[in-house]
């Protein structure tokens, strides 16, 4: 993969022999970061998990202290006093059985989360192929499955991210922006860390956390030092 020359400088900062501390990694990123736009800071988990067996599978929620710099579109699913609820609540977008045709046929996607009541899930369920690749399918453990849709919408809206295992046993988070203090970055790593230790799937042998890698939207990775992110 070619890179382009603000990249290359970027690269010239980081040491690619080095395992940093979480500190010294934020404080390098935001060097690194030198894009025209705000970059996204993204933490990338390599885990010794095999998703393949239920019992090893991570999946799971945590609002991050400092939000995460982005304004999030909602899909709510729900019907009757619910739709009232979750328009009260600043949902985006509400309804039912007549978006269907707009997301299956029309493609339609202008939305970051969706969230439904437990008694929308059939409906929703017939766009588990357009939704669920895109990682967009509500889920009970993300939260996103509720009857408490003013809760589930404050939340998201304060920054609740998800974090679930890819097909290559990774884990994707984004940890806010690069215009962000170094503190408030530290912050939300730390809470997504917190998060991550306490699913560790109890079945594990072997390595929890292979690599941990911090990096900026146009940036190049920074290695953390795994020893000290584990408990």
């Amino acid at each position: 993969m070619k890179h382009g020359k603000r990249f290359l400088e970027a690269a010239k900062l980081v040491d690619r022999a080095n395992f940093y501390d979480a500190e010294e990694a934020i404080a390098l990123l935001k060097k690194t970061s030198s894009a025209k736009f705000d970059e996204t800071i993204e933490l990338h988990v390599r885990t010794g998990c095999d998703g393949r067996h239920a019992e090893q599978q991570i999946r799971g929620a945590v609002v991050l202290p400092n939000g995460t710099g982005k304004k999030v579109k909602i899909l709510v699913f729900a019907k009757g006093a619910k739709v009232d609820e979750a328009q009260a609540a600043g949902a985006d977008y509400v309804g039912g059985d007549e978006l269907i045709p707009k997301i299956q046929n029309e493609g339609w996607l202008d939305f970051d989360v969706v969230v439904a009541t437990p008694d929308m899930m059939g409906v929703v369920g017939r766009l588990g192929k357009v939704l669920g690749p895109k990682g967009l399918m509500p889920n009970p453990k993300a939260g996103t499955v509720t009857m408490d849709l003013t809760k589930a919408i404050a939340d998201i809206k304060a920054g609740k991210v998800e974090y679930r295992l890819d097909k290559s046993n990774i884990i994707h988070v984004p940890l806010g922006k690069a215009s962000f203090e170094e503190s408030k970055l530290a912050e939300n790593f730390q809470t997504i860390m917190d998060a991550l230790n306490k699913a560790k799937p109890a079945s594990l042998k072997g390595t929890y956390m292979k690599s941990v890698v911090l990096t900026s939207t146009m940036g190049p990775g920074i290695k953390l030092n795994t020893a000290k992110l584990t408990n």
